[in-house]
């Protein structure tokens, strides 16, 4: 078991564990209870009724946030002509192809999330088992492998979240800021669940929706209701 410093103990000492609290005031504890010297992020953590070991009920998707995520995140596209020049108009901070390719080779990464236009993918895959595990691939089911690179490029820069279900079944995510306040992490909240419901896999039996919890990077995390937040959502 990790040894957390007194900071936390401190925190800590508030929260009833049994208790699932609505989603409102899991917020505001979460909110109340950081204490890192630095603006830290919200997560939440979302257990389903899935098995990702099958592939029909491998959930992976992306969100994009109503109030972002307040990273600031930079935005590599590979793209040749018009494209290039599309992409740079939205926002990319980086925009080239093979001689990007050739760069990343030689070992630069200062990038958060990649783009690529169909066009550009069998170039791109030179650099797959460089891009693949530091999950930065162009991905078709995550819509960055697309002709329409401005929308996406916007989407990404104002705050797109990609997500996974990992191994125990669980999405992980950041939904914003500890600065945003209550009411903008609340609007994120219930936009990310409400993404996860729309994508329950029919295979999937029983409880979809099992658990949630939300916390700062440093806090406490806090149970939440998943029946109060059901009748949030529509």
């Amino acid at each position: 078991m990790p040894k957390h410093g007194k900071k936390y103990q401190d925190k800590a000492k508030s929260i009833d564990r049994s208790v699932a609290y609505v989603i409102d005031e899991a917020i505001k504890n979460v909110l109340a209870t950081t204490y890192a010297g630095f603006d830290e992020t919200v997560d939440i953590a979302v257990k389903l009724g899935v098995d990702p070991r099958h592939a029909d009920q491998m959930v992976r998707s992306s969100v994009v946030l109503p109030n972002g995520t307040g990273k600031v995140t930079r935005v590599l596209v590979f793209a040749k002509g018009p494209k290039e020049a599309e992409a740079l108009e939205a926002g990319a901070d980086y925009v080239g192809s093979d001689d990007l390719v050739e760069k990343i080779q030689g070992g630069w990464l200062e990038f958060d999330k990649t783009v690529a236009t169909p066009d550009m993918m069998g170039t791109v895959g030179k650099i797959g088992r460089i891009l693949g595990p530091r999950n930065l691939m162009p991905n078709a089911k995550l819509g960055t492998v697309t002709f329409d690179v401005a929308n996406v490029v916007k989407d990404i820069k104002s705050g797109k979240v990609d997500f996974r279900v990992d191994k125990a079944g669980i999405v992980h995510a950041g939904i914003g800021k500890v600065s945003f306040g209550e009411e903008k992490i609340y609007e994120n909240a219930i936009t990310f669940i409400e993404r996860l419901l729309q994508l329950k896999p029919s295979t999937s039996k029983g409880v979809y929706l099992r658990s949630i919890s939300l916390s700062s990077t440093m806090g406490p995390g806090f149970k939440v209701d998943t029946l109060d937040v059901r009748t949030r959502i529509k």
